[in-house]
């Protein structure tokens, strides 16, 4: 396949030439680059000019289509955005692209991204180009969004060594955004909103319980003690789905799995720790994998710790922050009819118990009836204004 320029929206793609590599090494000292690739770690001189001759070779194969992303005007490189492993039978291949730290904040990827995807389906005829980067790369998603990509979905294990789900998309011809044109997550959407928050660690919340200051943060392994004795609680084994047998290993097991939550963007898990930052619970935010305005709570209280009022305060924290934060426009409270000490923390949050369903959870093999109450966005707002 003969190399091509590709000149759009004030940018040219172009092969790399050897005369790139002491940039192309410079931007791939960026954490952000090195955290998101597979690019060797340190990132050496001789590493780029590997790349480079690399991705000359495949031009001539024909088997990729990778391009250096330069400024229209000056040449600069800007970035790099390319075709892997093109597949003619199929007519289909995977794109992937970065942007140099010195040139971030505007718009060189979607640009670029949706300049190669016209191309490509112009000019190599294929019907398909699939995107794909760890669970949690929010900047990537947000220009595969931008260019036009639907995302579709997570796979479990993708890749081994980069994480254990993977974000995949696809886009088809006719679907690139013209010119001008934002995209579905555009500056000030939802998706951008929240890619900003979930692409930053998880933020400490705070609150305020009979003049108890309360902290809801990440949880970490010194809780984990207080964690299996608040699991092996009959109380807490009566109303919740925590297996039977709750041990160390399973807190730990756990532990691991909190921050694939926050960084796929779909749940806040926080331990809640009193003024001594000892554990007294944990609370959840899960967000609505059909309805984006929507997430449901779950939480549970250190044995300890109940009748103190730490429970409400926290979930009135966390449920502000959603609102105001995530722009959520709901938050829904389910739990087994008769968990009364649930009912009051719920209601003390300012919940609206709205009705039983009937068999609407599943309990240790078995449905039960649930209590079902939501806050709603404006039940903060009318409270502030009171």
């Amino acid at each position: 396949m003969e190399p091509v320029e590709i000149n759009e929206a004030g940018l040219v793609l172009r092969p790399w030439r050897i005369e790139d590599a002491d940039d192309l090494h410079r931007a791939f000292q960026d954490p952000d680059i090195q955290r998101w690739t597979t690019m060797p770690r340190p990132y050496l001189p001789e590493h780029a000019r590997t790349f480079i001759t690399k991705r000359v070779q495949r031009w001539e194969e024909g088997s990729e289509a990778p391009f250096a992303v330069c400024h229209a005007g000056t040449g600069e490189l800007l970035g790099g955005c390319g075709l892997h492993q093109i597949d003619r039978d199929h007519e289909l291949t995977e794109i992937g692209y970065w942007t140099a730290p010195w040139a971030r904040g505007r718009g060189v990827a979607v640009r670029a991204t949706r300049a190669l995807a016209r191309w490509s389906f112009a000019e190599l005829k294929l019907r398909r180009l699939v995107w794909g980067a760890q669970a949690g790369n929010h900047a990537s998603r947000l220009v595969a969004l931008r260019a036009g990509f639907r995302v579709e979905g997570r796979l479990r294990a993708a890749d081994p060594g980069q994480g254990r789900y993977e974000w995949f998309g696809s886009l088809l011809p006719g679907e690139v955004p013209a010119p001008g044109e934002t995209g579905p997550a555009g500056p000030g959407t939802l998706e951008a909103r929240r890619a900003a928050v979930f692409g930053r660690p998880q933020p400490i919340l705070f609150a305020t319980a009979e003049d108890h200051e309360l902290r809801l943060r990440p949880l970490e392994e010194r809780d984990l003690d207080a964690v299996v004795t608040t699991c092996q609680d009959p109380d807490t084994l009566r109303w919740t789905t925590i297996p039977e047998q709750y041990d160390r290993s399973a807190a730990e097991a756990f532990l691991s799995l909190c921050p694939d939550g926050w960084a796929a963007g779909t749940t806040a898990s926080y331990a809640i720790a009193d003024d001594q930052d000892h554990y007294v619970g944990s609370i959840d935010l899960r967000l609505s994998p059909n309805d984006p305005l929507l997430a449901d709570v779950g939480f549970m209280t250190a044995p300890h710790a109940r009748g103190r009022g730490y429970l409400p305060a926290a979930l009135a924290a966390l449920t502000a922050w959603g609102f105001t934060t995530l722009g959520l426009a709901r938050v829904e409270w389910r739990s087994h009819v008769g968990n009364t000490a649930s009912r009051r923390a719920a209601e003390k949050a300012g919940f609206l118990i709205e009705g039983t369903a009937r068999g609407a959870l599943h309990h240790r093999g078995r449905r039960v009836d649930a209590w079902v109450g939501a806050l709603l966005a404006e039940d903060l707002t009318r409270k502030v204004t009171a």
